[in-house]
């Protein structure tokens, strides 16, 4: 799983000088946290924390963030609400979509005696009958619930009704949490029948890989590489379409399923995409038999120029203007000029042979091209 590394607080500390141990506010939104952890021993002053978009199941190692005022955890994992009563000026909590159902857990936040706003949108709590008057009777000093403020009108009567709607919150509550329970022991199931379908998939291919003969390999490898990859592709779509349009009830699991999936495709891609650069043949610039080659692979203009005058040979090379020159390597031989351009090669043979100790090369300040001179061997008679 992903946890908040130092790493990525001081990254994101920059408006701070990438200084964490005081910092007061910090995004760490759409990072695919699924562990919270560290802030409250490295960012002890930290005011403003937001969260939102990650994969967190659980509100946790914050309670030492005693400066804390608004803390942001919409869009994650988190089933109940926990751990946050050592934030003792925590005025603000957003918990929007998230999956609580223990709407019960709400009473630990009688604690935080400076919270004024509580955001709860989109939880399966705010489907329970009598949710608000719950939250409203249970938590006292709260002014403001799902942007919508609390009339003393409404804190009356949440209190005055309190005992009955407690008591059916209770038992919505213990239906809720049954069903999850069922949720969990599917999610359980179906991760357990693709963990098997993808090993049965491992041991067939492998199955197949070891009956076939090395001489078979041999033969037909080039052959074989654009089949498996056609038959791959055919199956990453085939596999694709079952994941999508297979029904999945919206949990804490299957959104976690989910990220995993497509990262999980991510990774094969990248991995496709690596082997691909690593297969390619080298480029080749010098024959076997010693003779120099041509090349061009950045494809750049150039024109080369026979300074008679200064018994030298110009080679103008049209390289980006832009491009750093510590992207550049030249290299002058007696009989040719190589240039790696971003590590792509340019090799050029020359009309006669030069002095490769006297040459120089330069960026031209208009063009921004590159300008190597190269002395000839032989002087003018």
């Amino acid at each position: 799983f992903l946890s908040v590394t130092e790493e990525l607080v001081r990254r994101r500390a920059e408006h701070n000088n990438c200084e964490i141990f005081s910092l007061e506010e910090i995004s760490l939104h759409q990072h695919e946290i699924e562990k919270l952890e560290y802030l409250d021993k490295w960012c002890r002053d930290l005011k403003i924390l937001y969260l939102q978009n990650n994969l967190i199941p659980k509100i946790e190692n914050v309670g030492k963030l005693k400066k804390l005022e608004y803390l942001n955890v919409a869009l994650n994992n988190i089933e109940r609400i926990e751990n946050l009563e050592g934030c003792e000026e925590l005025k603000k909590l957003d918990l929007t979509a998230n999956f609580i159902g223990e709407l019960s857990s709400i009473e630990a936040l009688k604690y935080n005696i400076h919270l004024k706003e509580l955001f709860l949108v989109g939880n399966p709590c705010t489907e329970f009958e009598g949710y608000r008057q719950f939250v409203v009777a249970t938590l006292h000093q709260l002014k403001c619930l799902d942007s919508k403020e609390i009339e003393r009108s409404e804190r009356i009567q949440a209190l005055q009704n309190y005992p009955e709607v407690k008591q059916k919150i209770r038992e919505q509550e213990q239906a809720y949490l049954l069903k999850r329970a069922r949720e969990k022991e599917e999610a359980q199931r179906r991760m357990q029948e693709r963990k098997d379908k993808k090993q049965k998939q491992m041991e067939s291919k492998l199955g197949f890989d070891s009956s076939d003969s090395l001489q078979n390999k041999e033969n037909h490898q080039a052959e074989g590489d654009r089949e498996q990859e056609t038959w791959r592709t055919v199956e990453d779509d085939e596999e694709d379409r079952r994941f999508w349009e297979e029904p999945t009830p919206y949990t804490p699991e299957s959104r976690l399923e989910t990220h995993r999936y497509i990262e999980e495709k991510r990774r094969a891609k990248d991995n496709i995409r690596e082997s691909k650069k690593r297969e390619k043949p080298l480029q080749t610039l010098v024959t076997a038999e010693g003779k120099v080659l041509n090349v061009n692979v950045p494809k750049l203009h150039f024109s080369l120029k026979d300074d008679e005058e200064n018994n030298q040979i110009i080679l103008d090379l049209a390289v980006y203007r832009h491009l750093d020159t510590s992207l550049l390597d030249v290299d002058v031989q007696p009989t040719y000029i190589r240039v790696l351009v971003k590590g792509k090669p340019f090799q050029l043979v020359l009309p006669e042979e030069v002095k490769p100790d006297s040459s120089s090369a330069k960026r031209s300040q208009t063009t921004g091209h590159l300008v190597v001179s190269m002395p000839k061997v032989c002087k003018i008679i």
